[in-house]
């Protein structure tokens, strides 16, 4: 996979404010580093350690105290949110209030309901872009499955999605261990596969039926003498205006898989498949290179399933651990920050919708009941 730069016709210096530089953040700041013509102007990140990785990642940023100080910032030309998912909402509003630029807002968008009306206000009053960051889009094999999923299928009639995959990872003051802070898994994880649904599948969810729980994970961790509550697998299933369904098969303590995705949709034609590598770094060097991406096509007439490998450069890989997307995804970030795209790949409400999902499998799994979109959506 060749890396593509932006077109040289715009060859400004184009400067970000990062907020929130964990382990999400970084792999950002390395991406960026990647496009020719971007700098890191500015960083709000409150770890002191974080901070510190983050300065040796973007050497010439300024580090700032808080929010405010990082929008005082006089050369921005963009933003970039990378902070924990409960302070997506509040820091795009104090965004609004002080200095609407175009923002790049890692998923998820939101995590509670009760944020929904803030968030509708927002959007309507926001006079610069805001793209969420889906990076999962612009895994090559995904967009490759994408791209040729009409073709390959006659129009898409089922999808199934599988991960499986290591578990949550630590975080600075372990916020991803509960539900209140992410939304639960299938917000803070899963929020990615809902949006892939919607988007192969070219329609809206009507309702959704999942089941799932904390088999494995953090049952031995205590912090502040709370055991966390974030599931750690599950299925889900969910059926579209038009009547297509789809399916998500989680499980969080499956990282000796060869796949961590495998991907499936399948129509009157035939069949196409993603097999999506984890990240290079968690593949054990005495099995030998790590796995490369594939994508299957298997038409119904002639039967025969045809392979193409999907290789992605080597720096993009070891840029991130989403095989190549966050590169992607910031590419065409930064062309609509250059003004060569109209509009945003993911919207505002692609990424409402993604929330959605998750909240309507956490309601279903809590409830033991089919949920209507309705009853989230109205």
């Amino acid at each position: 996979m060749i890396i593509q730069t932006p077109p040289a016709a715009d060859s400004r210096l184009i400067t970000y404010g990062v907020i929130g530089c964990g382990m999400m953040g970084q792999e950002h700041l390395r991406n960026i580093a990647l496009l020719p013509g971007t700098a890191i102007g500015a960083i709000f990140e409150p770890d002191a350690g974080m901070r510190q990785a983050a300065a040796a990642l973007a050497p010439g940023a300024a580090l700032c105290d808080s929010l405010d100080a990082l929008l005082e910032c006089p050369d921005l030309d963009c933003l970039l949110i990378a902070s924990p998912n409960f302070r997506h909402v509040e820091q795009l509003q104090a965004i609004a209030a002080r200095r609407p630029l175009p923002v790049l807002v890692e998923k998820p968008l939101f995590t509670d309901p009760a944020d929904l009306a803030a968030l509708e206000r927002f959007a309507a009053s926001y006079p610069a872009p805001v793209w969420v960051a889906m990076e999962y889009r612009y895994m090559p094999p995904v967009a490759h499955l994408l791209a040729q999923a009409q073709q390959a299928t006659g129009g898409i009639r089922m999808l199934s999605i599988r991960e499986h995959r290591f578990p949550f990872l630590e975080k600075v003051g372990d916020w991803n261990r509960f539900n209140r802070y992410t939304g639960g898994t299938f917000v803070e994880k899963c929020c990615h596969f809902f949006d892939l649904m919607r988007l192969a599948v070219g329609a809206d969810p009507m309702r959704v039926m999942a089941m799932g729980g904390q088999a494995v994970n953090h049952l031995d961790e205590r912090y502040q003498g709370q055991t966390p509550d974030i599931l750690d697998h599950g299925y889900v299933a969910v059926e579209f205006q038009g009547g297509t369904r789809a399916m998500l098969e989680l499980c969080m303590f499956a990282e000796g898989a060869r796949w961590q995705e495998e991907i499936s949709a399948v129509g009157p034609k035939g069949k196409i498949e993603a097999f999506v590598p984890g990240p290079t770094r968690f593949w054990p060097e005495d099995l030998g290179e790590p796995p490369v991406a594939q994508v299957v096509v298997s038409p119904r007439d002639p039967k025969g399933p045809r392979m193409l490998e999907i290789p992605v450069d080597p720096a993009l890989l070891e840029a991130g651990d989403h095989n190549g997307s966050t590169f992607y995804q910031h590419q065409g970030f930064l062309e609509l920050v250059r003004g060569q795209r109209k509009a945003p790949d993911v919207s505002l409400s692609d990424g409402r919708w993604a929330v959605l999902m998750g909240l309507a499998a956490q309601r279903s799994i809590a409830e033991g009941r089919m949920v209507e979109m309705t009853e989230l959506v109205g």
